[in-house]
């Protein structure tokens, strides 16, 4: 048999850990960071999700006083990535920069995701959006959209464009749907490795996000075609819109925005999001957006869950109109 004080002291020791349990999500969101945050991106290096990632780790570091470390693991239709970060302790130190593609387009394309996009994740807001663009080689012969239209109806199933992620899939076969044409999909890592495929003649054509593209098209290594948006992007002013070029119904834009699992503490998510929004409102992100064709997006976590209802419900839209087959 225990001795008495022995018990007491026992239950005491008891009651000051359950104590200290009830109050930990407390304590912890009051403490929270003491430690490195991680942003896994779901592209390689070159593309808008990841120099978003790169700018927003670069501000958030400043105003949590943590390091934020910004993890590339591109590939598998986003599909690793989002496995990493949701296989991640949901304590707010790992956030998923995701896009379109992995965050609504990826419901359109497949009949089974190994993810929820809308249960698995809670979002902190939208960081940016951009147009898409068209872009062929620089030095090829398809110096206009309609002459990429023309290639294609000649040489039916012969022409092929790049795509980084299954949003730029859905891109192409827009294009196809709106321009009656049928080329073939060559699926890639990212949007940097697209670029790079279509400067070196790899394919015909892609589309690609403005911010990863629009240096290559001032270098001349590749052509703008088209912007896939209602006005031309200011840092490209001679690329015409798909309306001006002549083939309406083009319209398709890309966006990056930060979430983490939905089985984050409220308080934490809360915090985070607080930071996000305060990084897209400075000037400086703005500009930092602007420069690069793009434009700085923030919301916060209602906001984003919204939109990301709606381009969802967009992009499911399109795969049926185009008879695109689930994989």
């Amino acid at each position: 048999m225990f001795h008495p004080r022995f018990g007491r002291r026992r239950a005491l020791a008891l009651c000051a850990a359950l104590l200290a349990g009830a109050a930990s999500p407390a304590l912890q969101a009051q403490d929270f960071p003491s430690k490195p945050i991680k942003f896994i991106v779901p592209f390689g290096p070159g593309s808008g999700t990841d120099t978003s990632a790169r700018y927003y780790a670069k501000k958030l570091q400043q105003l949590s006083g943590q390091p934020v470390v910004v993890e590339n693991r591109p590939g598998g239709n986003g599909f690793i990535a989002v496995k990493q970060a949701l296989s991640a302790p949901a304590d707010g130190y790992t956030v998923f920069i995701g896009s379109n593609s992995t965050l609504a387009v990826n419901t359109a394309l497949f009949k089974a995701l190994p993810y929820d996009a809308q249960k698995d994740f809670a979002p902190l807001t939208m960081m940016m959006r951009a147009p898409a663009i068209v872009v062929a080689p620089g030095d090829a012969d398809t110096k206009q959209l309609k002459d990429l239209v023309a290639k294609a109806q000649a040489n039916p199933g012969k022409i092929n464009f790049g795509a980084g992620s299954a949003g730029y899939q859905l891109m192409g076969e827009l294009f196809n749907d709106v321009a009656k044409v049928q080329t073939v999909h060559v699926p890639f890592k990212g949007a940097g490795e697209v670029a790079t495929a279509v400067a070196g003649h790899t394919v015909d054509y892609a589309f690609a996000e403005a911010t990863s593209v629009q240096e290559l098209i001032k270098a001349g290594r590749l052509t703008g075609l088209a912007v896939a948006s209602d006005s031309r992007v200011a840092a490209l002013p001679n690329v015409p819109t798909a309306r001006e070029a002549g083939l309406p119904g083009i319209e398709a834009y890309t966006w990056v925005g930060a979430m983490v699992s939905s089985k984050t503490p409220e308080d934490i998510s809360a915090r985070l999001a607080g930071w996000f929004m305060q990084i897209a409102a400075e000037p400086e992100t703005q500009q930092f957006y602007a420069n690069l064709g793009a434009t700085a997006m923030s919301g916060g976590p209602a906001q984003m869950r919204q939109f990301q209802a709606d381009e969802i419900a967009l992009w499911k839209r399109i795969a049926t109109q185009a008879k695109i087959e689930l994989q």
